[in-house]
Protein backbone atom coordinates (compact mmCIF):
# COMPACT_ATOMS: atom_id res chain seq x y z
CA UNK A 1 0.00 0.00 0.00
CA UNK A 2 1.25 3.60 -0.48
CA UNK A 3 0.18 7.12 -0.23
CA UNK A 4 0.26 10.17 -2.50
CA UNK A 5 -0.13 13.63 -0.82
CA UNK A 6 1.10 17.08 -2.76
CA UNK A 7 2.31 19.80 -0.24
CA UNK A 8 3.82 22.99 -1.16
CA UNK A 9 7.29 22.40 -1.88
CA UNK A 10 7.45 18.54 -2.32
CA UNK A 11 5.00 15.93 -3.04
CA UNK A 12 5.19 13.02 -0.59
CA UNK A 13 4.85 8.99 -1.67
CA UNK A 14 4.68 6.68 1.72
CA UNK A 15 5.37 2.77 1.26
CA UNK A 16 3.55 1.10 3.67
CA UNK A 17 5.03 -2.66 4.21
CA UNK A 18 2.22 -5.20 4.37
CA UNK A 19 1.59 -8.87 4.73
CA UNK A 20 3.37 -11.33 6.00
CA UNK A 21 5.82 -10.66 9.22
CA UNK A 22 8.71 -9.33 10.05
CA UNK A 23 7.54 -6.03 8.52
CA UNK A 24 9.81 -3.13 7.86
CA UNK A 25 9.30 0.03 8.92
CA UNK A 26 7.39 2.93 6.22
CA UNK A 27 9.57 4.38 3.58
CA UNK A 28 8.92 8.31 2.94
CA UNK A 29 9.96 9.55 -0.57
CA UNK A 30 9.74 13.74 -0.99
CA UNK A 31 10.08 14.56 -4.58
CA UNK A 32 11.80 18.25 -4.73
CA UNK A 33 12.10 20.34 -7.92
CA UNK A 34 16.32 19.54 -7.32
CA UNK A 35 16.14 15.94 -5.63
CA UNK A 36 14.37 13.41 -4.36
CA UNK A 37 14.65 12.51 -0.30
CA UNK A 38 14.18 8.74 0.61
CA UNK A 39 13.68 8.07 4.29
CA UNK A 40 13.46 5.47 6.81
CA UNK A 41 12.93 5.25 10.61
CA UNK A 42 15.30 2.98 11.89
CA UNK A 43 14.70 1.38 15.05
CA UNK A 44 17.82 -0.07 15.93
CA UNK A 45 19.50 3.80 16.55
CA UNK A 46 15.93 5.33 17.18
CA UNK A 47 16.30 7.87 14.11
CA UNK A 48 15.27 8.47 10.53
CA UNK A 49 17.94 7.72 8.61
CA UNK A 50 17.55 9.53 5.03
CA UNK A 51 19.48 9.87 1.56
CA UNK A 52 19.04 12.28 -0.97
CA UNK A 53 19.29 11.61 -4.97
CA UNK A 54 19.95 13.90 -7.98
CA UNK A 55 16.82 13.34 -10.36
CA UNK A 56 19.63 12.15 -12.92
CA UNK A 57 20.48 9.02 -9.87
CA UNK A 58 16.62 8.42 -9.64
CA UNK A 59 16.69 7.89 -13.58
CA UNK A 60 19.55 5.44 -13.08
CA UNK A 61 18.45 3.67 -10.60
CA UNK A 62 14.88 3.46 -12.16
CA UNK A 63 16.65 1.50 -14.71
CA UNK A 64 18.68 -0.50 -13.23
CA UNK A 65 15.91 -2.38 -11.82
CA UNK A 66 15.49 -3.63 -14.83
CA UNK A 67 19.15 -4.63 -16.30
CA UNK A 68 21.58 -7.44 -16.09
CA UNK A 69 24.88 -7.35 -13.73
CA UNK A 70 26.87 -4.54 -15.75
CA UNK A 71 28.52 -1.33 -15.91
CA UNK A 72 26.19 1.34 -17.70
CA UNK A 73 25.14 5.00 -18.81
CA UNK A 74 22.07 6.21 -19.82
CA UNK A 75 22.07 8.57 -22.99
CA UNK A 76 19.35 10.94 -23.03
CA UNK A 77 16.24 10.67 -25.35
CA UNK A 78 16.02 13.64 -27.30
CA UNK A 79 12.46 13.23 -27.86
CA UNK A 80 11.98 13.83 -23.79
CA UNK A 81 11.91 16.50 -21.40
CA UNK A 82 15.31 16.76 -19.79
CA UNK A 83 14.24 18.03 -16.40
CA UNK A 84 11.75 15.07 -15.34
CA UNK A 85 10.56 17.25 -12.19
CA UNK A 86 9.03 19.84 -14.78
CA UNK A 87 5.91 17.47 -14.93
CA UNK A 88 5.77 17.73 -18.95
Amino acid sequence: MFTIEHEFDSTVVTLVDEGEGPLLEDVTINAFAECVTVEQFDPRTDRVEKITLSYSQLRDLAAALDLPEGVYRLVPDEASPQDPASGS
